[in-house]
């Protein structure tokens, strides 16, 4: 039985490897010092070197209205990732860091709230080339869109 396990956890492991992660962070507040901060400070600090960074939009399924997204391309030695990030607060996708914090200010005045959370969706770059990073941000878009649906079920709006 417990060899069951192992190999299970190996196949997942195996497939997350190929797939990609997701990862979403949570504040319920922001009053104590506590706040989203930006993937372009933690990857680095992480060792992964920023190599391209730029917006993307991505269609949704109807009668969802497309997002647009932060998009970089890491590296940390030989690996390459594909990053898709944004911050969610309210029913709102927010690409950018200062609209975020704009938004947290005008929420507090006009809802007494400062929850948000970040969502990051991160693919391996497989190969090397240009189809091979295209082929990672398909993959990392297509998550976006399979799972962005459901984010509103546990995510307050």
């Amino acid at each position: 039985m417990k060899i069951k396990r192992v190999l299970k956890w190996a196949v997942a492991t195996i497939l997350l490897a190929l797939v990609g992660w997701l990862f979403i962070a949570y504040w319920d507040s922001q009053r104590k010092g506590a706040q989203p901060h930006s993937p372009r400070n933690c990857l680095p600090g992480g060792g992964w070197e920023p190599l391209e960074a730029s917006r993307v939009t991505i269609p949704l399924p109807p009668p969802l209205a497309p997002i647009s997204v932060n998009r970089f391309l890491i590296q940390k030695d030989r690996d390459q990732q594909v990053v898709l990030y944004w911050y969610q607060s309210h029913d709102r996708v927010i690409a950018s860091e200062y609209w975020s914090k704009a938004y947290m200010v005008l929420d507090a005045i006009r809802l007494n709230r400062t929850d948000a959370a970040l969502v990051r969706v991160v693919s391996p770059v497989i190969g090397t080339g240009d189809a091979a990073e295209q082929a990672a941000e398909g993959q990392a878009a297509d998550f976006v869109r399979a799972m962005f649906p459901l984010l509103g079920r546990y995510l307050p709006v």
